[in-house]
């Protein structure tokens, strides 16, 4: 009897004989076929693959879907697959751990392409339920080889049927930058699938923020309104993009603060960074800073107004030809401008110390798409360097963050924490605001908040 079969039998107490295991597997009826149809991403991956078959004439292209990972003994976490094998296949939500596409290199130029896959184990199939990464018994229906080729259009076979070849667990670096530079201007599949995630996303946030009046009773708040988005992300796409930030207080100040374990008091402010994932991967990445009472402050408005300023400046900045930085460069002016004349930012011999960062240390925008932060291995050059196309998908989001211990900050500022963040798509006459359903101005929230209070 295998390890396997031990801890089994002795955690379940269920027979590990061949004859059960036969039993078990036999005397199920067929599956009935299930109509298969062409996902509305197929078209759109096979252009992408056409673009990087040109880039690598004759060689060969490997791109693994990734594994299941072990969260703790026999339990993985959810399968998400590798972005690239998304991108490249249209495949989503969680198609399909062990699999890899092989673009095979023909002799009169491009490439074939075959997507290789672990098919379940039917009723009647070996490992039906002695399998359970494969067997039906345990997984439920998954598509099987015919099923992923229609639904994809690439050729399909048994994973045990891949070539003796090279693989590992992602593409080759030059792949992987030469993608990320590709997902740069996105097609307008891709633009809608945005589209679609930023308005889940707005939609969360009105129901997170219509929390908190619960989240103010309870002695975590903060985990109140981080469950409320995340259980809306579940229910109206494939997952959340990243993990929630609903930081609330000083807290709003910890630029990566995910533990949400802290309350939610009147008076204070609640910085929420959260995105709805769809079931195509890709995402929304929204920020905005609320008054928990429904009113900020006359020192809270102040450092917001600051903040939204450095968002309006950067929108302006954000037009076909410019550089990328230059969307950074022009937040950062304002916030710099606004700082000093409040005689917070100290001033400096060196020009380029920008002391006033210490309040500002992130940049203001980075790329979107089917990651939060997409495009993440082009180069420098072509990333912070690079010309502003239409088609390009990112965020806006300037902020101000005044540490508790932070002794150079005024006293009254600290635990003052404030981002603005916005996903905005370049076009031919500059950028559309697509979370611009989510109110910007200090008045704005403050109605907006009273309504969802009714």
């Amino acid at each position: 009897m295998s390890d396997k079969d031990q801890t089994n039998k002795a955690r379940t107490g269920r027979p590990t004989t061949t004859e059960f295991k036969d039993f078990m597997g036999a005397h199920w009826a067929p599956h009935e076929d299930v109509e298969v149809t062409r996902i509305a991403a197929a078209p759109y991956a096979a252009a992408r693959r056409e673009r990087l078959s040109a880039r690598f004439p004759g060689e060969r292209i490997v791109v693994p879907a990734g594994t299941l990972k072990t969260r703790s003994n026999d339990t993985d976490y959810r399968f998400r697959p590798s972005s690239d094998f998304a991108y490249l296949t249209g495949l989503g939500v969680d198609h399909e751990p062990g699999a890899i596409l092989v673009m095979e290199p023909r002799e009169a130029g491009g490439h074939d392409s075959t997507l290789y896959l672990v098919p379940p184990a039917q009723p009647g199939d070996e490992g039906f339920y002695s399998d359970p990464a494969a067997g039906e018994f345990w997984i439920g229906r998954r598509p099987g080889l015919e099923e992923f080729a229609a639904m994809t259009g690439i050729a399909t076979a048994r994973l045990s049927e891949l070539p003796k070849i090279r693989t590992a667990s992602q593409p080759h670096k030059k792949v992987r930058v030469a993608l990320a530079e590709m997902r740069f201007v996105k097609d307008e599949y891709e633009v809608q699938q945005l589209r679609d995630a930023v308005d889940a996303t707005v939609a969360g946030f009105e129901r997170a923020i219509g929390q908190l009046p619960r989240a103010i009773a309870h002695k975590r708040g903060e985990r109140v309104i981080e469950a409320t988005f995340d259980g809306h992300a579940r229910e109206e796409g494939n997952a959340v993009g990243y993990e929630t930030i609903a930081a609330a207080g000083p807290h709003a100040t910890t630029l990566h603060w995910i533990a949400n374990t802290g309350q939610v008091r009147e008076g204070d402010l609640l910085l929420l960074d959260a995105g709805v994932e769809v079931e195509s991967l890709y995402t929304a990445d929204v920020t905005r800073t609320f008054p928990i009472g429904g009113e900020f402050t006359p020192l809270q408005r102040r450092v917001y107004q600051i903040v939204l300023e450095a968002a309006d400046a950067a929108f302006a900045a954000a037009r076909p030809g410019a550089r990328f930085l230059d969307v950074h460069f022009a937040a950062v002016e304002v916030i710099e401008k606004r700082l000093t004349e409040w005689g917070i930012a100290p001033s400096s011999e060196d020009p380029e110390s920008k002391l006033f960062r210490r309040w500002m240390v992130h940049g203001t925008s980075h790329h979107l798409g089917i990651d939060v932060h997409d495009c993440a291995e082009a180069k420098r050059e072509l990333y912070m360097e690079g010309v502003l196309e239409p088609g390009m998908v990112f965020t806006i989001e300037p902020g101000l963050y005044f540490q508790e211990g932070d002794l150079a900050a005024p006293e009254e500022l600290r635990g003052i924490g404030i981002r603005i963040e916005d996903d905005v798509l370049m076009t031919e006459d500059g950028v559309e605001n697509l979370s611009a359903a989510l109110p910007r101005d200090p008045d704005a929230v403050e109605a907006w908040m009273r309504s969802l209070r009714g």
